[in-house]
């Protein structure tokens, strides 16, 4: 019996993995966020499978579930939403069981990150404007956030920023990020990507507030950062023409060209 988490990825059912689609496919239990999963990947799930809705679930009673299938012999299909890297409450899941010696796998997702960068049409990092894509939130009731791990302190890199859970402290965001960003600094708010109803709203860090009007909830991701709106930057150097590489060496003297025998 095996314990299989799966990242169902951001909300459209073909974003799930071929992998995670035959791993539920094999599992005749199958446990899944139902405030999160699209109800579509549930079709993936064996005849007579047992499907269980999370969502109402401490963790007791998760694991209890979990027990349950592996007094049976069963697989279980655990299904959260995005991928299983980040905030999904999957590493507390795990410590119990290997306390418990029920074996497990993990399967990675699409993220909703990637899923709403790709509903702006944007790459996250562009040469000369940002090289790196920082992943946080803001407190919130769940969890807090480590001290050293504020918007203010990460607005010091310049980073394009990908604020997960924090929609509700928008007001917030602007204001740690506003000194070093910039006023007019773009800023995307995607809810539900990938999503049938998923609704983007772009603006700047002086008039985000006001052009999402409390018009989006829980589920909405911030993206801030110049690249999203980036015209004018330089081309990267992999395909450059000139550029010396690998499987592409521009001389005999390149050192990228094996000596004949």
């Amino acid at each position: 019996m095996t314990v299989h988490f799966i990242g169902a990825g951001p909300g459209a059912p073909d974003l799930l993995t071929l992998r995670g689609r035959d791993l539920i496919a094999a599992s005749p239990v199958c446990l899944y966020a139902g405030s999160l999963i699209p109800p579509e990947l549930l079709g993936h799930c064996p005849p007579g499978a047992r499907i269980v809705n999370t969502a109402p679930l401490d963790l007791d009673a998760i694991m209890a579930d979990i027990a349950a299938a592996h007094a049976l012999g069963q697989d279980v299909a655990r299904l959260h939403s995005g991928d299983l890297s980040i905030w999904s409450a999957m590493g507390e899941q795990l410590r119990r069981l290997r306390a418990m010696g029920i074996p497990f796998t993990i399967t990675p997702g699409v993220p909703a990150f990637a899923a709403a960068a790709a509903a702006l049409e944007a790459e996250l990092t562009l040469p000369q404007l940002s090289q790196s894509l920082i992943l946080t939130r803001t407190p919130g009731r769940a969890s807090a956030m480590p001290t050293t791990e504020s918007l203010a302190n990460f607005a010091v890199t310049r980073a394009t920023l990908a604020i997960h859970l924090s929609i509700h402290n928008l007001a917030r965001v602007v204001a740690d990020l506003t000194p070093a960003y910039g006023a007019d600094c773009p800023v995307a708010v995607v809810w539900r990507a990938s999503w049938p109803d998923q609704r983007i709203v772009r603006a700047t860090l002086a008039t985000i507030e006001a052009a999402v009007a409390g018009g989006m909830e829980r589920t909405a991701l911030i993206l801030v950062g110049r690249v999203l709106e980036a015209q004018h930057f330089a081309e990267s150097s992999l395909y450059a023409h000139g550029y010396d590489r690998r499987f592409r060496p521009q001389s005999a003297m390149s050192r990228f060209v094996e000596p004949s025998a």
